[in-house]
């Protein structure tokens, strides 16, 4: 933490053409002379952290107990695998497996956020978990779910991977669709979060260099939370909201998919 925030302050740099060599800067050298406080925050413990509750659309009808069971499935995965607990499945996933209690594959791939690639990756152990706590507590389950998510899947989602894959432009992506680059993002996040793994390296590399690139990643590596809005506070608006949320993508999709 103090070396990435010494390289957010531009104490420290690194050195590209020396192969990364971390080098003191004349900003470093003022501030040996005359130090002062800089904020620092504190590194998190992924197995301690115990995120809100945000009931989807404010229903009443979340099962608390449940949504705490997969929290912690979600979380013992993710030490397993020594990933943030985000990555596997976020809490709005948790949620909708809570509220629609998803036995099956088939019915999982169809909760929010999740679809069929991170379905078949994580899902079994979860599935289980749920069908267990259905049969103990005698559970009516709703049969409709499936039918109301279906009709939520993105009408872009195909052209966007194509294009992805034939390394357009994202401007250029989002104009073919008349799209705002806004949209477009919020679209890729959709098809990532949900399990369909995306390369959108080449994009990066023409607005980030490899430091800055590994900056962000390390971020998200350490961070208990992947909301843009704390990570753009914590780089003190070194990076545009759309550059984080970019490299939140990437991250996801590497470590997730």
């Amino acid at each position: 933490m103090v070396f990435r925030r010494a390289l957010i302050k531009k104490y420290i740099k690194k050195d590209i053409d020396q192969y990364g060599v971390i080098k003191m800067t004349q900003t470093g050298k003022d501030w040996l002379k005359a130090p002062c406080d800089f904020m620092l925050v504190e590194d998190n413990n992924f197995e301690a952290y115990d995120e809100p509750i945000h009931s989807p659309c404010g229903t009443a009808a979340l099962d608390n107990t449940l949504f705490n069971m997969l929290k912690d499935l979600r979380k013992n995965i993710a030490k397993q695998n020594d990933i943030p607990p985000y990555v596997i499945f976020q809490d709005p996933s948790l949620e909708d497996m809570a509220i629609h209690y998803p036995i099956n594959i088939d019915e999982l791939s169809h909760i929010q956020g999740v679809g069929g690639g991170k379905a078949k990756r994580y899902g079994k152990q979860f599935i289980e978990l749920i069908q267990k706590h259905v049969e103990e507590n005698e559970i009516e389950r709703p049969q409709d779910f499936v039918f109301k998510t279906i009709a939520n899947k993105s009408k872009y989602k195909v052209h966007i991977i194509q294009s992805i894959d034939r390394k357009m432009d994202l401007e250029d992506i989002a104009n073919s669709q008349n799209l705002d680059f806004e949209t477009l993002i919020k679209e890729i996040e959709a098809i990532v979060f949900s399990g369909t793994k995306v390369d959108i390296s080449y994009y990066l590399n023409e607005i980030l260099d490899e430091d800055q690139q590994d900056e962000i990643y390390d971020y998200f590596l350490e961070a208990a939370s992947d909301k843009i809005s704390v990570a753009y506070e914590e780089f003190e608006e070194d990076y545009t909201e759309d550059e984080l949320r970019l490299m939140r993508i990437k991250f996801h999709s590497e470590l997730g998919n």
